[in-house]
């Protein structure tokens, strides 16, 4: 019989390897420029740890039956984890915790779905204990920053609010109020124009569907309506973190094209996972636009792992490692072949093992980035050549019994 992966499941080739290990090393960089520190936590989570948060759906979840008494899943992301290990491990810590992550995620594949895959690979971050306009700021640019790192240049920042959207549905009556939310998160306006509701309620659910577009736009169109104390504040704090943001990182001068920033208070959640700003970053591409990453705020998360309740806000955004190798695939910027090794020691006879084996660890000790390969014996001279060509290996050294190396340098125009 052919063995195969799993449904849902792919290998990844040395190249396949090489070009993820780009991109992640890329926003890696940019993390540690911005002071975040990596954590790792466990692939498996207590079914009951990701599904406290409420924004985990249990179908989702790839369960795992322990015990009759403990239930555990492969996580499906990295936040309800995240949040768990700070308020428990990290308890006590300086705050603010600037916290990344470079993981693999699992989640079962919807019926009907397209693809079947279930294992994801995603690199993003945490800032956990803070608040405020600049906190949010923060995330964002670094989000920015990111992206542009990978010289990825049409890019869409689509921006909400969670909290504003959530009380501007707060009027409509309970029993039609989280079908609402469902169809404007998922752009349903038949849905909609169908729910029983008063000309006014409907009205205003169909203009919350449209409010998409330029933020100077979407902010007036906002500030018309009759809004309460805290929908006022959310607004103000919408505007002045636009405002920051086009004044940083979407000037002209940057080194890449600047971003468009696209405000929409239609981009809200069906639960109550997020509380502040939310935000997507799309991308066209020959399939079609591709949501590349996906954030915002969760002021309440961490105080449902708190042994005593107690909260901290947090925020924090997860970027598709698959989405950006798909989309940066054409660019040509990615390795396009893995890299070659910058010598191969070749035994002159089995006499000259022990002093092959020693010089070839005395070049990986001189130099800690070098590719050193040991050739392990029958094939000719020709071969050896040929090998080195085909594997683009710089340098041969030929060691005789007495440990005396001949080096010889490729030459890979033949």
């Amino acid at each position: 019989m052919a063995y195969q992966s799993p449904a849902g499941a792919r290998d990844l080739l040395p190249l396949d390897v090489a070009q993820k290990r780009w991109i992640e090393d890329r926003l890696q960089q940019v993390f540690h420029r911005w002071g975040y520190h990596r954590i790792i936590t466990s692939t498996l989570e207590r079914l009951d740890t990701l599904m406290a948060g409420g924004a985990i759906q249990r179908s989702t979840v790839i369960q795992l039956q322990e015990s009759e008494e403990e239930e555990l899943g492969l996580r499906p992301e990295l936040t309800a984890s995240i949040a768990r290990a700070a308020v428990t491990r990290m308890a006590g810590a300086t705050l603010p915790l600037r916290l990344y992550y470079n993981a693999n995620v699992f989640r079962r594949a919807h019926e009907g779905s397209h693809s079947r895959q279930q294992e994801f690979y995603q690199a993003g971050v945490e800032l956990l204990g803070t608040g405020g306009l600049l906190a949010d700021a923060e995330i964002l640019l670094l989000l920015t920053d990111g992206l542009k790192s990978l010289g990825l240049r049409q890019w869409t920042l689509v921006l909400g609010e969670a909290g504003l959207t959530r009380s501007l549905l707060a009027s409509f009556p309970l029993a039609v109020r989280d079908q609402a939310r469902w169809a404007i998160a998922h752009l349903d306006r038949i849905t909609l124009e169908t729910l029983p509701l008063t000309s006014e309620l409907r009205e205003r659910a169909l203009m919350l569907l449209d409010l998409r577009g330029r933020p100077d736009e979407v902010l007036q169109k906002v500030a018309s309506l009759k809004l309460d104390a805290y929908q006022r504040k959310a607004l103000d704090n919408l505007k002045s973190l636009i405002d920051l943001l086009e004044k940083s990182s979407f000037l002209p001068s940057m080194p890449h094209p600047s971003p468009s920033l696209v405000l929409d208070l239609s981009l809200i959640r069906t639960f109550d996972y997020y509380t502040g700003i939310v935000f997507e970053v799309v991308s066209p591409s020959e399939a079609g636009l591709q949501t590349l990453g996906q954030g915002g705020r969760y002021d309440q998360l961490l105080g449902v792992y708190h042994p005593q309740g107690q909260s901290y806000p947090g925020i924090g955004f997860s970027l598709q490692i698959e989405q950006l190798h798909q989309i940066l695939l054409p660019t040509g910027q990615l390795p396009q072949q893995t890299p070659g090794s910058e010598w191969l020691v070749v035994p002159d006879s089995p006499q000259a093992y022990t002093a092959a084996l020693a010089y070839a660890q005395s070049l990986r000790h001189s130099d800690s980035l070098a590719r050193v390969e040991l050739d392990l014996g029958g094939r000719t001279s020709a071969e050896i050549y040929d090998y080195a060509r085909h594997r683009r290996i710089t340098q041969i050294a030929w060691v005789k019994a007495g440990g005396d190396p001949v080096i010889e340098t490729v030459n890979h125009q033949l």
